[in-house]
């Protein structure tokens, strides 16, 4: 795959810009609140194509008990003889909710498909079954955004060879992620596969390049919220009360209880 370098922005502009789009954020979780909005959001793309670092940033501001991500681990020996699309649906908002999805559904379009993990019949059941279930949830009244980060092959293989140098991120990469080196081929075919299938005009897929992180984040935040008629809602007015006058209360003696160390003072 021929890599198409994309000019990296500059952390100036990319950190002006960032909090601009956080503080409309800000504004599209009271909107979503107010106006009883049910908003998933599916972040699905390769291993290392910047999908956890995108999501961080979009809900770095917002009230974690509206807005919450939904990174579900691989299922248990019960929810594998449920219907696929049950554990999922557990996790959809109810009103006045965001729900950002680390991965979805899609896994059996991707990792289960090219793994083996799933049977050619499961996967084909998937392909009929996906584009019907998200009608239902968009004809529910569920607003529903897919986007998928797309990373050439040198750009992820640089990425997984600084996480292996990294103590803080190491715990990224798994013996999954390395396979998917070996698989490179294979995903990008069931990759589209799924979207002949699954890009349908109630819920489409949107593409985000992600060699540049910090343009891939910008251009997410920035096309979600112009894809939302969302408008600034008037936060309640508020005034700090004055603090009442002193009844006697006295502070129990500092002995008494068991404090940190004073950790910052050897630095």
């Amino acid at each position: 795959m021929a890599d198409k370098k994309a000019t990296k922005l500059p952390r100036e502009k990319y950190e002006t810009e960032l909090l601009r789009l956080q503080t409309e954020l800000v504004k599209l979780q009271e909107w979503v609140r107010a106006e009883g909005t049910r908003l998933v959001i599916v972040f699905e793309g390769r291993d290392a194509a910047g999908k956890g670092g995108t999501i961080k940033r979009v809900s770095e501001h917002l009230n974690p008990r509206v807005a919450r991500i939904a990174a579900l681990p691989k299922p248990t020996d019960r929810q594998r003889t449920q219907w696929y699309f049950q554990r999922y649906v557990e996790h959809l908002p109810a009103a006045g909710e965001i729900v950002l999805f680390d991965r979805s559904w899609y896994n059996r379009a991707g990792v289960e498909r090219v793994m083996g993990f799933c049977t050619k019949e499961e996967y084909q059941l998937f392909l009929r079954q996906c584009p019907i279930f998200e009608r239902m949830l968009v004809e529910d009244g569920i607003v529903l955004r897919k986007y998928w980060f797309s990373v050439s092959d040198s750009v992820q293989q640089d990425r997984f060879r600084r996480r292996l140098d990294d103590p803080l991120r190491r715990w990224k990469l798994s013996p999954m992620d390395l396979e998917s080196i070996t698989h490179w081929e294979a995903y990008s075919r069931a990759k589209d596969e799924m979207l002949v299938h699954t890009d349908i005009s109630e819920a489409p897929w949107y593409v985000v390049e992600s060699d540049d992180k910090r343009r891939a984040r910008l251009n997410m935040i920035a096309h979600l919220l112009d894809s939302l008629p969302y408008h600034e809602v008037a936060p309640p007015v508020l005034e700090l009360p004055p603090r009442p006058p002193s009844t006697g209360y006295e502070r129990p003696p500092r002995d008494l209880q068991t404090y940190v160390p004073d950790h910052a003072a050897s630095l």
